[in-house]
């Protein structure tokens, strides 16, 4: 009977959640987070080991998708310039980390934590504002930096669960050698395709009754998926690594990143933000000093972004760069991960550990309303000047 009204709960927050979030005009996955909390917290939805797994696999889906909106082909042709600006951002945010977690004297794991960056919750924002020329630099900055974010957890976690010592060492030689087996296999495929362009058709047909084009994005996912186990690797990375795959070697399916994103934002991607909330205990909301330290965390994880994209003045304009920086002042999935591995690891205390939980929601809710009133000014300006 708990199996039962566990679907059935599940369900019904699937199916509800975007009436709720159109009704109080916020994005769907707070919503889901805090629906996954409530339901948790009076006893609908506990912790199953189906519902654990399939929301396992929303996570890695959710970074799959969050890899198709990446064409590295486009990203190796960034001029040198841009790029330097990309990577200049990124130092900036570590370097605003490690001061703030030096003089605050909050730790290492601090370090890593304030500025990961993700990619997850930018692709949602392409269906509301479209390709905007801040969202497509902020694809392509939050990419890149998303790999540097992908990498330093994977070098945390083998940190935290192995210690540094020779186990780290192999780990981290395996996430060098996969990089580097990853990067000849890029080559070659292009190459592949450049001399046998028909290739890239006979994988994924223009028209496909047998849906082909999903059955190998899948195929690509769980194989990526499997290596990263062999290894003993970060998953997200295999994931967000299969992703990039299919807008790189498969242009000709435009719509292909479309119908995988409504698949996993349908179903599984909800599924794994629900489980999110059900891992908060909302009795936390009365520890003391709680609410005050998500919200310092909150405020920090955005200033950082929005002073560091400064340095994309010159190509997009002070308001756009605001803009890109705000849209990577979520990096949800990657933070819960991140602070859960902490957690687990006594790197961090529950109270800390509640605290980013709590200002990831925070950080998802203050962002996409301040972007929305933003683009809507900057929206309501360009009308005007075209009535004029």
């Amino acid at each position: 009977m708990n199996e039962v009204v566990l679907i059935i709960t599940l369900s019904l927050v699937v199916i509800f959640s975007p009436y709720f979030a159109k009704l109080f005009k916020i994005p769907t996955t707070p919503v889901e987070i805090i629906f996954g909390a409530i339901l948790g917290y009076i006893g609908l939805l506990y912790h199953d080991i189906y519902f654990e797994l399939i929301a396992e696999v929303g996570f890695l889906y959710l970074m799959f998708i969050a890899g198709t909106e990446v064409n590295l082909k486009k990203v190796l042709k960034t001029n040198s310039s841009l790029m330097r600006r990309i990577l200049f951002y990124i130092i900036l945010l570590y370097a605003f980390s490690i001061s703030f977690s030096l003089y605050l004297d909050l730790g290492k794991t601090f370090m890593v934590l304030l500025p990961l960056l993700s990619v997850g919750l930018i692709a949602p924002l392409f269906k509301e504002y479209g390709k905007t020329p801040w969202l497509t630099l902020s694809m392509t900055v939050g990419g890149i930096g998303e790999v540097v974010s992908i990498g330093v957890l994977t070098f945390s976690s083998a940190g935290l669960k192995f210690g540094f010592g020779i186990e780290l060492a192999t780990t981290i030689g395996a996430l060098i050698f996969f990089i580097l087996i990853i990067l000849l296999l890029f080559k070659l495929l292009q190459l592949l395709f450049w001399w046998f362009p028909e290739v890239s058709t006979i994988l994924m047909p223009h028209k496909d009754a047998t849906e082909q084009d999903v059955r190998l994005s899948m195929g690509i996912l769980f194989i990526l998926i499997a290596v990263m186990l062999y290894l003993d690797l970060e998953l997200a990375f295999g994931a967000f690594i299969a992703g990039i795959f299919i807008p790189t070697f498969f242009e000709h399916k435009h719509d292909l990143p479309e119908k995988l994103s409504s698949y996993g934002f349908g179903f599984l991607v909800p599924i794994f933000f629900v489980y999110i909330g059900t891992t908060f205990n909302l009795d936390a909301l009365l520890m003391e000093g709680l609410v005050t330290k998500a919200l310092i965390i909150t405020m920090v994880m955005i200033l950082m972004r929005v002073i560091s994209a400064e340095v994309f003045v010159k190509e997009l304009g002070r308001r756009d760069a605001i803009l890109m920086g705000l849209s990577h002042a979520m990096p949800l999935t990657l933070l819960i991960a991140m602070a859960t591995l902490a957690y687990h690891a006594h790197s961090i205390d529950k109270l800390h550990y509640y605290a980013f939980i709590l200002a990831s929601l925070f950080q998802v809710i203050i962002i996409t309303i301040t972007i929305r009133l933003i683009q809507g000014a900057k929206d309501d300006e360009s009308e005007t000047l075209e009535s004029k």
